[in-house]
């Protein structure tokens, strides 16, 4: 069957893609392995799905180029796919830090991303185990367990490894390497780390506790809570700094970041009170202060500190460090770091430079956003590109 587009994937990026396509006039096929459309949408957010961020910029975005974003950022903006929902009569509100959350479900956005694609005649078909492809002088061939198709341009949306456990596979980096071009390391990111044996038993005990702190690795540095679990630290601070975290780098926690210890501590200098009590002034939960101040060795009353106990206190206390081993991998990661090198794409078309009509969108890309909405906007913008150009 003859088309003049085929999208490979049909999650956030691949919809918006053969949407945009399809209103264009552009005779679209939409092809996914899943029984279910869209379903990283209908988890995302609790649920409600955490669809932008207002504040969506090139800098809140990892690649091996991290302008290559720019251009497709600019061509289609928050603002724009914001437009959409309301045209929809999507309701919405702000979480914090520009993240748009849905007022309802996240059932919605799949509904409105489908009846875009019906707006522009979309041709869809889910359950489809794609055997082959190929280039041909005119376009690409597929053959796939549902029929033989060709079209001009091919579209490959097919995400990254992040949450096997929905339909994640390496299908789109094969293509990619099928068709000559360079992929970048590829890591889980968006995800808890792990502690070793000696750290995770100190900390076990605290699985569940949560403390704002300002989390630090690399050139990463981030202002949220951090989760304590069994395993290690979770929370949106860490998954944050998890993208910037790489095996053997210390993770650095300043855990009174509103406050000068030093000062503080200097305060309370004859103070008969447990220094465990007195971080309570902070919301410090009793049982992490007491196994913290264990673990460092410094359990006892703020009048036993000597002048360079303080000091070496309040130097932990606003930088802890802790070596991870690791992460929980990509069951647990929100995202792929790395992918379908920028250095082969055009920033502007998202068009493979070397083979002509072969697109590369969303996730498969070496481009990774922050937590909070930057990644689904990341998912639009290319998409959309992508969508006006094939």
């Amino acid at each position: 069957m003859q088309y003049d587009v085929i999208v490979i994937g049909a999650g956030a990026a691949g919809l918006m893609c053969a949407a945009t396509a399809g209103q264009r006039g552009r005779r679209v096929l939409l092809l996914d392995h899943a029984r279910k459309l869209a379903e990283k949408i209908r988890i995302s957010g609790g649920g409600r799905c955490n669809f932008t961020n207002l504040h969506a910029r090139f800098d809140c975005y990892l690649s091996a180029n991290p302008h290559f974003c720019r251009s497709a950022l600019a061509q289609y903006t928050p603002q724009d796919f914001i437009a959409m929902v309301e045209r929809h009569g999507i309701g919405y509100h702000e979480k914090k830090l520009g993240q748009l959350f849905c007022d309802d479900g996240s059932e919605r956005i799949i509904a409105m991303l489908d009846e875009e694609c019906r707006l522009g005649g979309v041709d869809r078909r889910m359950e489809t185990q794609i055997l082959k492809v190929s280039r041909e002088a005119d376009g690409f061939a597929l053959d796939a367990d549902g029929g033989s198709f060709r079209a001009a341009s091919l579209v490959v949306a097919t995400g990254g490894l992040s949450i096997p456990q929905i339909g994640a596979t390496p299908f789109g980096y094969q293509l990619a390497e099928q068709f000559g071009l360079e992929l970048t390391p590829l890591t889980p990111a968006l995800v808890p780390l792990t502690f070793h044996v000696e750290d995770a038993e100190a900390f076990a005990p605290l699985a569940g506790v949560s403390l704002e702190v300002e989390a630090r690795a690399g050139k990463g540095r981030f202002r949220e809570n951090v989760l304590f679990t069994h395993k290690g630290v979770s929370g949106p601070a860490i998954l944050q700094v998890s993208s910037y975290w790489q095996p053997g780098m210390t993770l650095e926690l300043d855990l009174l970041p509103d406050a000068d210890a030093a000062s503080w501590l200097e305060q309370k200098a004859g103070s008969e009170q447990l220094i465990s009590n007195a971080l309570a002034e902070f919301g410090w939960p009793k049982r992490f202060a007491e196994a913290w101040l264990e673990r460092e060795g410094c359990n006892k009353r703020l009048k036993d500190l000597s002048p360079k106990q303080r000091l070496q206190l309040a130097e932990r206390l606003h930088g802890w460090r802790v070596k991870p081993n690791g992460t929980q991998g990509y069951k647990k990661a929100e995202v792929t770091l790395g992918g379908v090198s920028t250095k082969a794409l055009s920033s502007k078309t998202m068009m493979a430079n070397a083979v002509p009509g072969l697109f590369f969108i969303g996730e498969v890309v070496d481009v990774t956003g922050w937590l909070g909405g930057y990644n689904f906007q990341w998912a639009w913008s290319s998409g959309y590109v992508a969508g006006m150009h094939c």
